[in-house]
């Protein structure tokens, strides 16, 4: 029997992504999830040995605990409470989620009916119901939507992970209820892509085995899929393989939930490999036991395990010895570590006979063997394995396919690699990019999977976003013009100058690299792959006060910030720059700016034009002079007394009086 392993399987982008902010976040505080973080029974468990305990209420959350929303996303509501209760928010909300939110909260405010296709009780479309506000309408069948009324205005979208024909067959249904339906395309394309291998393998085996939670939506959906091509199990872990499964199977197929991480999957693929190759080994063994020979395949009971060797029972008259070095592909492994006692194993014949008179066998070269023809039908058909790193050596990473493969550091992932040991123990997805039986050469590569794949999330982000769309992204690259922002997959410029609307020197003065930062999408170009986002654009602009707060005629003080040879720019407020021409500087000729300024020069002028549609105040350091002095002038007489008024007739009369006084 032949395995085959489905190409796209396994944790999804979302997934993956509420998982690494989980361990992230508990690496620095204590954490706990609104509910289980993804649909899988194992990973939850690891989850909580890690330190995150699950809670289903925010009200079990204590507020020096760092609160993990998990990738199906909550309603709005969730994050008021935990606001008011003080408590940390780590929004591990898939992307594609937040955008079904998103757009079930804008069609709710354009008085749409909004219409959710999913399943009611999943927490991912009781959380889109709770954006879509109180009058939005889950249903899951084209049944209930025949059963809905005339609307003037519907719109629908759909649960991350259903199907698209479902999907598309309950639209056609709904426009027959409504003038205007606005159709948005919210099903998840990883989940699109996994259904559609899963439908083209389950095609072509005999049986089909779906691994992942049992209530996991998307994983049912993989069997529900698989079920109607072939005979399908749906299973949690590798314990509920049962042979009989495969007993009249040519091929049997593979694949996963979203929520199954790499490691079951893993385990699942070993034993069902395990199950084929006992069976054949256990016909070869009953042909060959009279004939012990070098290079014959024997299999056998591990009996003793010693630091250096591993006695196996191949039913001779002495038991099978394994040295170390013929036990594993790692050259550093511990014997305990790749067999245990009592487990039936397969080797190769080395030596039939040595000193102590027991027969030298290779697990390895059996392992080697048995890994040829899969390595040589990978080589060709390009399928993606997973496979542990066993040893770190230099320029890369030996993995173990059965044979001991390498994986050079360039191919392990896009951009440069520093510490090669953290990858230690890790499972790689890999691709075949060279493979030589005779000079056992194996050479695989993780980054063409993770480049086809971003290709994939660039392709979908370039279709999906809108300018004006507000995303989520981290800072993953600082130049001097501007940062790069990763926003799932699409990496796009944010420009200093969308920064802020304050001038600002370097990036570096508001971002670091790694930051997570919330930013508005300015321009999409859809030939060139290219993304322009702005961060200033979700703030209030300085420039919406100006004409209020510095009107034409009213003095102003400010600092100078920048000189020009036309004149001199003074900041006002925050963003807010006015221009003082060279002309308006003084009541004399200015032949330099220097001359009369230099930045950091506080000085005060009179505002002579303002146009804030523009950005543009003009401002006069001369005619404010000027008025300064008139006021002052004006204050200057207001404070001066009174003094009686005195006329010629006054005086005259003096001296009249004083003369006939004489007389």
């Amino acid at each position: 029997m032949k395995v085959k392993r489905a190409a796209k399987a396994g944790f999804c982008f979302g997934v993956k992504r509420a998982l690494d902010m989980a361990e992230r976040t508990v690496e620095t505080s204590s954490a706990v999830s609104l509910g289980p973080l993804i649909h899988n029974q194992q990973v939850v468990k690891r989850l909580e040995e890690r330190g995150i305990q699950v809670v289903n209420a925010l009200e079990e959350a204590k507020s020096e605990q760092a609160l993990i929303i998990r990738s199906h996303g909550v309603a709005p509501n969730v994050y008021h409470e935990a606001e008011s209760k003080g408590i940390q928010v780590v929004d591990a909300t898939c992307p594609f989620v937040q955008k079904a939110q998103r757009l079930a909260a804008e069609s709710a405010q354009m008085g749409q009916q909004v219409i959710v296709m999913g399943d009611k009780l999943h927490p991912e479309v009781q959380g889109i119901l709770g954006w879509a506000g109180e009058h939005a309408i889950p249903i899951q069948t084209v049944e209930e939507a025949k059963e809905l009324p005339f609307y003037p205005h519907l719109a629908v979208l759909a649960q991350t992970t259903q199907l698209t024909e479902n999907y598309e067959r309950i639209v056609e249904e709904l426009k027959l209820h409504t003038d205007e339906l606005t159709v948005h395309n919210t099903i998840c394309n990883a989940t699109a892509e996994r259904q559609m291998v899963a439908r083209e393998l389950a095609e072509m085996v005999d049986v089909m085995v779906v691994v992942g939670g049992r209530n996991s939506a998307n994983t049912r959906k993989l069997a529900s899929i698989c079920a109607e091509r072939t005979k399908t199990y749906l299973i949690e872990t590798a314990e509920e393989l049962e042979s009989v499964w495969f007993q009249e199977a040519k091929e049997a197929g593979l694949t996963a939930g979203a929520s199954t991480p790499d490691w079951i999957i893993e385990e699942v693929y070993k034993k069902m490999t395990e199950i084929n190759d006992n069976e054949m080994d256990m016909a070869s063994w009953a042909e060959n036991f009279q004939e012990l020979h070098p290079g014959a395949r024997v299999s056998g009971k591990v009996v003793k395990i010693t630091n250096d060797e591993i006695f196996v029972d191949i039913g001779w008259k002495s038991e099978g010895v394994i040295p170390l070095k013929e036990l594993a592909v790692a050259r550093q492994t511990r014997p305990e570590d790749v067999v245990s006692i009592g487990e039936e194993i397969t080797a190769v014949v080395m030596r039939v006979e040595n000193e102590e008179g027991h027969t030298v066998l290779s697990k390895r070269q059996a392992d080697e063997e048995r890994a040829k023809e899969r390595l040589e039908t990978l080589a060709v058909s390009k399928e993606e394995i997973q496979a542990n790193v066993v040893e770190v050596v230099k320029g890369g990473l030996v993995v173990d396919v059965g044979m001991r493969g390498f994986v050079p550091a360039s191919q392990i992932q896009p951009g440069y690699v520093e510490d090669l040991n953290q990858f230690l123990g890790q499972t790689l997805r890999l691709r075949m990019l060279e493979f030589d039986p005779s000079k056992r050469k194996v050479v695989l590569s993780q980054k063409v999977i993770l480049e086809e794949e971003r290709v994939i999330q660039r392709k979908h982000l370039l279709e999906t976003l809108k300018e004006g769309d507000v995303v989520t992204g981290v800072v993953r690259r600082m130049v001097d013009f501007g940062v790069f922002v990763d926003i799932g997959g699409l990496d796009g410029l944010l420009h200093i100058s969308d920064m802020a609307y304050t001038r600002i020197k370097h990036p570096s003065e508001l971002l670091k690299i790694g930051d997570e930062v919330e930013v508005q999408v300015l321009i999409v170009d859809q030939q060139t792959g290219k993304l322009s986002l702005g961060l200033k654009q979700l703030k209030v602009s300085p420039w919406v006060a100006v004409a209020q707060n510095y009107p034409v005629g009213s003095l102003v003080n400010g600092k100078v910030v920048r000189i020009a040879p036309f004149g001199a720019f003074v900041q006002l407020a925050d963003g807010v720059d006015g221009l003082v021409h060279i002309s308006q500087l003084a009541d004399h000729r200015v032949n330099k700016v220097e001359d009369v300024l230099k930045v950091g020069d506080m000085v005060s002028a009179k505002v002579i034009e303002c146009k804030p549609e523009e950005k543009r105040i003009s401002l006069s350091i001369r005619e404010g002079t000027i008025d300064s002095n008139q006021k002052n002038d004006a204050e200057a007489l207001a404070l001066q007394s009174e003094t009686a008024p005195v006329t010629i007739g006054d005086v005259l009369g003096k001296t009249f009086i004083a003369e006939n006084q004489e007389k």
